[in-house]
């Protein structure tokens, strides 16, 4: 399905701007815009309204680069791959394909990976695992991969859930196929497959780190604990001590591969012992340290350090002091900035030292009583944030609470220092998406509606 599109040139930028938000994380993949000259405060009715407009089901965050804003979202019996205006948000191209999805949870149906944009094509990752790469002018399909169908991959808990990321033409997918197709990359311009790895051969031996003894993971095909490999974290870039790496955390802990070759560096398991837990919180790297994170059945964090030789890790933390349930922390100035815990009822907002685990400060943001898990779908909050998600931008934090609450605070690993708060009035319970901001305006997203408010600050 496809709208008659308007010529593009004056949408499309030449070259990536440092403004843009072409992926999940930014254009640094880290929640970190460069942006400057953003206000200060909220006014009492909140920031110019750019634009909103209705929305399908999904948690996929917009993708943003020149002036083109890509969603993908869940409509009926369809995923939409939907090209807009990101000044108007009136539409320019649709792309749909039939999704059943169902989420066993009972969460929505919608596509929960963030587009991926370049300078002429898009990716998208849906959740039964439909991978696309469309024409960013058009909206034509290039190539699509049935990866369900393509790989042998178990149901997981709640659909294909970890974003896509491009680097020298391969296109890395967190898959999760058996036996030994966790991880997958593909040539991303035609689609094929390139190499594949991380399963049985990964784990099987392997210390079970944090788990009561001795043991070592006796890989078992017919136990669902080792059947679903695939988690909801991103895969990472990163040079350490000279090596590149591509850094996944799957269900069963982070691997170290190589990015051409898909070669094995390293792994370390770090999952909760109940079956039914998952990895949900994207990796940090810094220099020669990884952070990884889970709230489930407390789990907790801990700090990786590389070794030199990038075929080793040991840890250098672990505790209790994040347990992150799907955001990812803002690392800043060696402090990590973030929401911890697995419901409402576990809120609470820390800042922690990121080479010692040591907490600076905290602030409990509980709604709920411990035993009530959640709210109801589209009901307002207390005037508290719960869990939520941050970027940084122009020396600011940017907060949204997961029932619209949005925040500004100062990043002071002294104290903490909130600048302004004002609940959005069109958002709802839940608000699982982080922001986005490109071009100085802020793009919010709930289960129903996709906001847009300009944040620059003006003389």
């Amino acid at each position: 399905m496809r709208l008659p599109f308007l010529p593009l040139l004056f949408v499309l930028a030449a070259h990536l701007s440092a403004a843009d938000w072409p992926e999940f994380m930014g254009p640094t993949r880290d929640q970190v815009s460069v942006e400057t000259g953003l206000i200060d405060t909220f006014p009492v009715q909140g920031p110019p309204l750019v634009f909103e407009r209705a929305v399908g089901k999904g948690y996929s965050a917009p993708s943003i680069r020149g002036d083109m804003l890509v969603i993908h979202h869940r409509v009926g019996g369809q995923e939409i791959v939907e090209a807009c205006d990101a000044r108007t948000g009136l539409a320019l191209w649709k792309h749909g394909y039939k999704s059943e999805f169902r989420d066993p949870f009972g969460f929505n149906d919608g596509p929960r990976c963030t587009p991926l944009l370049t300078a002429d094509r898009c990716y998208t990752l849906g959740a039964e695992g439909v991978l696309l790469c469309l024409d960013l002018v058009t909206g034509k399909e290039v190539w699509r991969r049935d990866t369900q169908a393509d790989f042998t991959v178990p149901e997981s808990f709640f659909g294909a859930g970890s974003s896509p990321v491009l680097e020298d033409g391969l296109l890395f997918v967190q898959v999760g196929g058996q036996p030994n197709s966790g991880v997958v990359a593909f040539d991303a311009n035609t689609g094929k497959t390139v190499w594949e790895n991380v399963g049985e051969k990964t784990w099987n031996g392997a210390p079970m780190n944090g788990w009561p003894g001795e043991r070592k993971v006796m890989w078992n095909t017919n136990d669902p604990a080792y059947v679903m490999m695939a988690s909801y974290c991103t895969p990472v870039l990163a040079t350490i001590h000279g090596r590149r790496h591509l850094l996944v955390c799957t269900r069963q802990g982070l691997v170290s591969l190589d990015p051409k070759t898909g070669a094995a560096n390293f792994s370390y398991w770090f999952r909760a012992q109940p079956d039914q837990s998952v990895n949900a919180m994207t990796p940090v790297v810094q220099d020669d340290l990884v952070f990884i994170s889970s709230a489930y059945y407390r789990t907790g964090s801990v700090l990786l350090r590389v070794d030199p030789s990038g075929k080793a890790v040991q840890p250098v933390w672990r505790g209790l002091q994040l347990e992150i349930h799907w955001t990812r922390p803002v690392l800043l100035d060696g402090y990590l900035y973030s929401f911890s815990g697995r419901n409402e009822p576990d809120a609470i907002l820390r800042c922690v030292e990121f080479a010692t685990g040591k907490i600076a400060w905290e602030r409990p943001e509980r709604w709920l009583k411990a035993g009530h898990a959640r709210l109801a779908e589209g009901e307002k909050s207390p005037d508290l944030y719960a869990r939520g998600s941050m970027i940084l931008a122009d020396g600011k934090l940017i907060a949204l609470g997961e029932a619209g609450l949005l925040g500004l605070f100062k990043p002071n690993p002294d104290k903490i220092e909130e600048l302004a708060r004002w609940q959005v009035p069109q958002m709802r319970y839940p608000c699982w998406t982080a922001p986005v901001l490109a071009n100085k305006r802020l793009y919010l997203r709930d289960e129903d509606h996709l906001i847009c408010y300009d944040l620059e600050k003006k003389p």
